[in-house]
């Protein structure tokens, strides 16, 4: 049974599996919950960023609120703000009245509340005596009682976060192109004025009694599923007035579907499978905004024409919006709501997100933003940001919004997770813009290591391989590399590794084309190309430096029987780098997955993928045929995996720097 917290019990539930993103440095974390939770439920944080100053307890309210109103999907809210500090003496009072002091500010910034009846939540880190979650003091600002705070007893960090979030509530997601055609004077400058003005026009029809909201499941294309519902438009919290005898088959239909709420389209029944991703467990819901044009008006209007003279040449300015939101709905919550009190107020406000950052470059830039949805790993709802077109991924200021967004989230800066490629695709078909087009490879296994046994390692600590990979061996493609293609193969393994991790959009290199990288760095004769020769780990290097940019280290050791002696330093190329190492001794060529250490008593076992393997992908025939799999350096019969009359070389490749 799902143990609940009550408000009156004074006790936070907290779904974030990383709670403290601020360490060992003075900040604020704005906490988020939803309306939809219990309320004291946090379900994530995020860094503030904007500061009057240099002081890190003075949010600039302004800044931070117009980041989180395009970051944030509705149906999601700031609730709470955490204070990292060393208190220099100052009563834990006082800190604790500051936290809720600045979440009562940007609420009232974000969402313009002057009288907030929301329990907020204020929390305090000394960092001069702990920077882990444990260490974190919780207090509750209570309804109508601003000036004072209790303290939180109860603490409940539950244990399948995702399956609270999503057993609850849905994904509802609506995209609408914007085509805004602007007249002006050359010599004018009101441009940004008349796009503002065509902005309020786009504002007003979204509850224009023309408008029209289709309603549909994600998977509506299917047969069986439930049929789409449409609302229309002015007022769709209060029914509209119609005069008499207007009753007819379509209203009765519009009434019915002002009764149903989102869990109409919903699944009955979960899988049980744990959860993997939002696109494949979350239920969804699409809707769709059409104009509606041929519907009678209830209310008789005579037909009105201006005219404005031009008495001067113009020019004509087509500003195009793409608007892509993402709001979180309890499956209770009525349609009508869902559509006026979260979809529109959504829509409005990333139409002025994309207003605020390109009204002043309409004539000179031609900006192109457009909003992408993202989940990284550990987050349990997703974040929308604006990316700029433009000029591509890699222009610095690009590299510098992303710099930015991680830093917000808490997310490493050795790895690119909110590159457009990382977006989360809910779209029925796959769309190449977002990174989903099939790619080379993409029938092969991937991560055959998963659902292995324990290595056998007693009281040893397991380092893995981190992200996806997929296994390349002899003979696939149809290609016959056996007796010399081992290491090749690796090397395939790896860069596919790097390719899935979207560090690069490379293809996954043929022996062929590896052999031509290294006659092009003039590693090898002409005379290469084409020829069954080996390669080992220095010249993996080299191809992955030429072709991807990634720099690698390289471990020698003059006997297999010193391969144990490295274990804790491969364990922490696992934890750090993550990236698969490619070990070569002799002829043979291995791809190293992790190791299990216990340091202690000095006992180990390698995960290996072996290259050699030249039977079909079959998973549990690779892994029953031992081709994937924990070794000891030795068995339990006295023998060795790694031969003492060979030395071997370790290649790890490392992480490029990049966001």
């Amino acid at each position: 049974m799902e143990k609940e917290i009550t408000e009156n019990g004074m006790g936070i539930r907290i779904l974030c599996r990383r709670l403290v993103i601020l360490k060992k440095e003075s900040g604020i974390q704005w906490l988020i919950g939803s309306p939809f939770f219990p309320s004291l439920t946090i379900v994530s944080t995020l860094r503030c960023l904007h500061n009057l100053g240099s002081d890190s307890l003075s949010p600039d309210f302004v800044k931070e609120s117009d980041d989180i109103i395009s970051l944030l999907p509705k149906g999601f809210e700031v609730i709470g703000a955490l204070i990292a500090d060393d208190r220099n003496d100052m009563k834990i009072e006082k800190i604790v009245g500051n936290a809720i002091s600045a979440v009562r500010k940007l609420r009232k910034s974000l969402y313009s509340i002057d009288n907030d009846c929301q329990v907020l939540i204020g929390a305090v880190l000394d960092l001069k005596n702990g920077v882990g979650e444990r260490d974190v003091q919780f207090f509750m600002s209570r309804a109508g009682k601003s000036d004072s705070v209790e303290e939180v007893g109860t603490i409940l960090y539950e244990d399948e976060p995702e399956k609270f979030v999503w057993d609850r509530g849905c994904i509802v997601r609506c995209e609408l192109p914007l085509r805004l055609p602007l007249y002006y004077h050359p010599n004018t400058k009101d441009v940004e004025g008349m796009y503002a003005q065509a902005v309020t026009n786009v504002e007003c029809k979204f509850r224009d009694p023309q408008v029209t909201y289709l309603i549909e499941a994600h998977n509506s294309h299917s047969t069986g599923g439930p049929q789409p519902i449409v609302l229309h438009g002015t007022e769709l919290n209060q029914p509209e007035e119609l005069p008499k005898n207007a009753f007819s088959i379509e209203t009765a239909r519009e009434s019915t579907a002002k009764s149903l709420a989102c869990s109409y389209f919903c699944s009955e029944s979960k899988d049980t499978e744990p959860f993997t991703s939002v696109e494949e467990n979350a239920d969804k819901i699409l809707v769709n905004i059409l104009f509606n044009r041929s519907r009678n008006s209830h209310k008789p209007a005579a037909p009105i024409a201006e005219y404005y003279p031009a008495t001067e040449g113009v020019k004509l300015l087509v500003v195009n919006h793409k608007l892509d939101v993402l709001c979180y709905a309890a499956k209770d919550l009525l349609l009508m709501d869902v559509v006026s009190k979260l979809l529109i107020p959504a829509l409005v406000d990333q139409l002025h997100s994309l207003k605020n950052k390109i009204s002043s470059s309409l004539l000179t830039e031609h900006p192109k933003l457009q909003p992408y949805h993202f989940m990284p790993s550990g987050f349990l709802h997703p974040i929308t940001a604006m990316y700029e077109l433009s000029y591509g991924e890699t222009e610095m200021k690009q590299v510098e919004v992303r710099r930015s967004l991680h830093l917000r989230l808490g997310l490493p800066f050795d790895r690119p997770l909110l590159r457009i490629v990382n977006a989360i695709s809910l779209s029925r078909t796959k769309d190449n813009s977002m990174g989903n087009s099939t790619q080379k490879g993409s029938y092969l296994l991937k991560d055959v290591h998963h659902g292995i046994q324990s290595s056998g390692v007693s009281g040893g600590f397991v380092s893995l391989v981190q992200g996806s990979y997929e296994y390349y061996h002899y003979l696939q493609d149809g290609f016959d590399d056996s007796g010399w293609g081992c290491a090749y193969r690796s090397l395939q393994t790896i860069i596919s590794w790097f390719r899935l991790q979207h560090y690069t959009s490379i293809h996954v290199p043929s022996h062929r084309e590896i052999q031509q990288a290294l006659v092009e760095i003039g590693d090898k004769d002409p005379s290469f190309v084409g020829s069954r020769e080996w390669i080992g780990a220095i010249e993996l290097s080299f191809v992955l430096d030429k072709l991807l940019g990634v720099s690698c280290k390289v471990i020698n050791v003059r006997s297999g029987a010193e391969l144990p002696e490295k274990c804790r330093e491969l364990a922490l190329h696992f934890e750090n780098q993550g990236t698969p190492i490619m070990i070569g001794g002799g002829v043979l060529a291995y791809t190293l997955l992790g190791v299990d250490y216990n340091e202690a008593s000095g006992d180990c076992a390698f995960l290996i993928l072996d290259p050699h393997y030249t039977g079909n992908d079959d998973h549990k025939k690779i892994v029953n045929g031992g081709w994937c799999g924990w070794k000891k350096a030795i068995d339990s019969k006295g023998k060795h995996f790694f031969l003492h009359n060979k030395f071997y070389n370790l290649l790890l490749p490392q992480r490029p720097n990049m966001v």
